[in-house]
């Protein structure tokens, strides 16, 4: 992550991210290119009331552009390719599962489940930004999903209301699952009948498609809800899959004691942002039954469930 002292250093990268010239960035803030040349070299801010377009047109977190559109900025870290943010240098990696284990009962009102298609327009959004063609879904699959599997079917907004993160997981038939397995299909291909109700008493198969939020703080909300819904199904046979593309999620997965079952580089199409497909799959119990022995992480939840970078 890059560490941003003022909002024109982040705009002006914005644009070279996304290889727009100041014009193209006025036309698409319905600004005079004047002003993006005052907002690019700070003699400006912008108005409070534009914020809430920016944060809509380049989808960079509200609380970052918060932080930095002020009189007195607040330095904050953000990498446009993770679409992530912190406060501070130690906070950027993801926290640890033993960790996030310790404290999974902590949970925040920010969260709840996907229940329309605003929700899923955000979710989907977030997978065009990142061009990820292979997890680009049809929004049917996602509300079907949700409806089938609502306790991991989430999403999270900040303290403002804005979208901040979220997690979809499809309850798998078998014969769907041993197709991602085998790389007869890919996540894209995936149809409402590939669909099950995992509470109809066969081996449930969870697939993760997406798991991802704008700061750690968030994804540690996430990850819990996930991890709970997962300890209380310990007497259950079953099987969770996931075909991760970044680095710190795979090392997740690890951690889980999930395991690779396939590296493939050939289906990725933007190599830079996502060097590889990698299919993992397991069950938690061994993960639940093992010894805590963690660190104090870089954020703290307080004993009430509420973060102190709230």
């Amino acid at each position: 992550m890059k560490n941003y002292m003022l909002l024109g250093e982040l705009l002006t990268d914005y644009r070279l991210y996304n290889n727009i010239s100041q014009a193209e960035f006025a036309a698409k803030m319905d600004v005079d290119v004047r002003s993006v040349i005052r907002w690019e070299t700070n003699q400006s801010l912008i108005n409070s009331g534009k914020e809430e377009e920016l944060v809509e047109k380049t989808f960079i977190p509200y609380q970052v552009i918060r932080n930095l559109n002020a009189v007195v900025a607040i330095p904050t870290f953000y990498d446009f390719t993770l679409r992530k943010y912190a406060l501070a240098e130690r906070s950027n990696d993801l926290p640890s599962a033993e960790w996030i284990k310790e404290q999974m009962d902590y949970t925040s009102d920010r969260i709840r489940n996907v229940e329309n298609k605003s929700d899923v327009d955000q979710i989907l959004k977030y997978i065009r930004y990142h061009d990820n063609s292979t997890k680009l879904v049809r929004p049917q699959l996602i509300e079907e999903a949700a409806k089938l599997l609502p306790e991991l079917n989430l999403i999270i907004f900040d303290k403002a209301g804005y979208y901040s993160g979220h997690c979809v997981f499809l309850p798998l038939k078998s014969s769907a699952y041993r197709k991602l397995k085998d790389q007869s299909i890919r996540e894209n291909q995936l149809t409402i009948e590939d669909l099950s109700d995992f509470r109809d008493g066969e081996k449930p198969f969870f697939h993760a498609l997406e798991v991802t939020a704008d700061c750690n703080e968030n994804v540690f909300y996430l990850l819990g809800a996930i991890l709970r819904f997962f300890k209380a199904l310990e007497q259950r046979d079953y099987i969770v899959s996931a075909i991760t593309t970044r680095r710190d999620s795979y090392k997740f997965n690890e951690q889980l004691d999930m395991k690779l079952i396939w590296e493939n580089k050939l289906q990725q199409e933007n190599e830079e942002k996502f060097p590889s497909l990698r299919f993992s799959e397991g069950n938690f119990s061994s993960f639940f039954l093992k010894r805590s022995d963690y660190h104090e992480n870089s954020f703290n939840v307080d004993k009430q469930g509420a973060n102190p970078l709230n």
